[in-house]
């Protein structure tokens, strides 16, 4: 279990905002770990007593964890149910939680390699309808490198991004050289990927799911890798009895670093929390913590039409998705947002079966609407009933980029026979480290990192800087509006109708900032030079 303490929340939040914003007086003067921990973090005297209560209902392997942020032990749940106290946070490892979502995998047996590359024909027709294109095999790292206008002069030398995990690749050097050979990109330097496990190993019989996680871990490293490819890259497992307690000491780990500096200034999270107070309070810390030191975190916004309790923190950033069709030169031949109608065909007919797969996105139950979101989102998306009273609220995304499993990444992985195989890959597990890797290249060079980088980014909506992403039209070509999915040993054959926003989902694609999109995605150079240039 850990035990999580109270830290000066409302200094942290003070501080967040005054260095994460330009014309403050103390914009970009970070905290190194151990100062944030003497201004903000929980008093020694705090620690000691929590730590006395453990130790007097008889539990072992008492600790207090770096940063003073939590104190761990190990022991029967029946000995820990009177712990608490003023200075308690919340209480993890309790819980028998296993609900992380991983982004989940297209494997379509026939597709192409560029959109509308191939067309099916199929029958019979729906609402006039007889053909539509196959899905894309999945983009190369060429693609999207031009998809997004990626400089080589900005390819992240010099920093260093850490992804958090809740397992790592399967050989993932070698997977990484091939991978990058096969793209086109630079080879792996020694020591540029490295691997680190955090937190205690649980002594009781864990709660953590027997799934594997390798592939969500290799599109993570060669995503960021597509995007930058000279940035170190730092994979962080946590370790805990159950998922939810991992991934927070992941995102701990990589804030404490050595005490003297965090691990890295750029996290990139692509797992979600159940949501329950425990965990919300947990990570709201975190975040804290985060923006104080100038880590900039990046937080996938989930993959399903609703907000995410890790995306919806307001000093972390939610990266959204879209849905991104790139003709055989590479032009981009439309982009929209990533939400889908599906239609199946069984017993020789089409059925709708309404909302599929989607983004996530929305307003906050949760948190207010920070200053960096007013005068850019609008009042019909961020206007929310709480408790009877209509109050102004967190919206989520905050920008995005691919996401669709229809238009995903080809990853690269290597089976338990060591074989080098590649497939798929999308979700906003796939956006949220593209952001993440162009950020890097963007940040190459500077003298400070740009930590928390919201309110930078919602200055540059309406500009060059930011592509706006908008919803399919009546002009839009059918081609450009649908997938065709051939059937499978386990599915029968199904349309996806892109930008779905209709019954079952409130996700929105408009003009302008959106609930699919935030404010847009990255517009290549004008995106890099724009932060680069930002006021200092």
């Amino acid at each position: 279990m850990q035990v999580w303490l109270k830290p000066d929340a409302a200094g942290a939040e003070r501080f967040a905002l005054a260095v994460s914003t330009a014309g403050s007086a103390q914009f970009h003067r970070y905290l190194s770990p151990a100062e944030y921990t003497a201004r903000f973090g929980p008093t020694e005297a705090a620690a000691k007593a929590v730590a006395d209560q453990l130790t007097a209902a008889g539990l072992s392997d008492v600790q207090v964890s770096g940063g003073r942020d939590f104190v761990s032990a190990t022991g029967p749940v029946s000995r820990v149910q009177s712990i608490g106290g003023p200075d308690v946070l919340a209480v993890t490892g309790l819980s028998s939680s296993r609900a992380l979502a991983a982004a989940a995998s297209a494997k379509a047996p026939v597709c192409s390699q560029y959109w509308a590359e191939h067309v099916q024909s199929f029958k019979p027709a729906y609402k006039g309808l007889t053909k539509a294109p196959l899905p894309i095999c999945g983009y190369t790292a060429k693609q999207l490198r031009t998809a997004y206008g990626v400089s080589p002069a900005f390819s992240g030398k010099g920093q260093t991004v850490a992804l958090t995990e809740l397992g790592f690749g399967t050989a993932m050097q070698k997977t990484m050289q091939e991978w990058a050979k096969r793209s086109g990109l630079p080879a792996l330097r020694p020591g540029q990927y490295r691997e680190q496990t955090v937190g205690h190993a649980c002594s009781a019989p864990s709660t953590r799911s027997a799934s594997r996680y390798d592939d969500e871990s290799e599109m993570d490293s060669q995503a960021v890798y597509a995007m930058a490819p000279h940035a170190n890259q730092l994979v962080v497992v946590g370790n805990g009895c159950d998922e939810v307690e991992g991934l927070l000491n992941a995102v701990h780990g990589v804030l404490i670093g050595n005490g003297h500096k965090p691990s890295a200034s750029i996290v990139s999270n692509s797992w979600g929390l159940p949501g329950d107070p425990a965990s919300t309070k947990t990570l709201h810390a975190l975040t804290l913590r985060a923006a104080a030191e100038g880590v900039g975190l990046y937080f996938s916004s989930g993959d399903s039409a609703s907000v995410d309790a890790v995306a919806e923190e307001p000093f972390a950033t939610a990266v959204g998705g879209t849905t991104l069709g790139l003709g055989k030169r590479n032009e981009r031949v439309f982009e929209t947002g990533w939400s889908s109608n599906d239609v199946s065909l069984d017993g020789g007919k089409w059925n709708d079966l309404g909302a599929g797969s989607a983004a996530g996105g929305g307003t906050s139950l949760a948190y207010a609407q920070p200053a960096y979101q007013k005068g850019v989102v609008p009042a019909s998306m961020s206007h929310v009933r709480v408790h009877g009273k209509t109050v102004v609220n967190r919206v989520t995304p905050d920008i995005s980029a691919v996401a669709d499993s229809n238009t995903g990444m080809l990853v690269g992985h290597t089976d338990d026979n060591g074989r080098y195989q590649t497939q798929s890959t999308a979700g906003t597990s796939l956006s949220a480290p593209l952001i993440a890797g162009l950020v890097a290249g963007a940040q190459q060079g500077r003298r400070a990192p740009f930590g928390f980088i919201n309110p930078v980014l919602y200055r540059l909506h309406g500009t060059p800087a930011i592509r706006d992403v908008l919803p399919l039209t009546a002009k839009t070509p059918q081609q450009n509006r649908v997938a065709y999915l051939p059937a499978t040993p386990d599915y029968s054959p199904s349309l996806e109708f892109f930008n779905y926003q209709g019954p079952g989902t409130d996700l929105v694609t408009a003009k302008g900032y959106d609930t699919m999109t935030g404010i847009g995605t990255p517009n290549g150079l004008f995106f890099t030079l724009a932060l680069r240039l930002s006021p200092r």
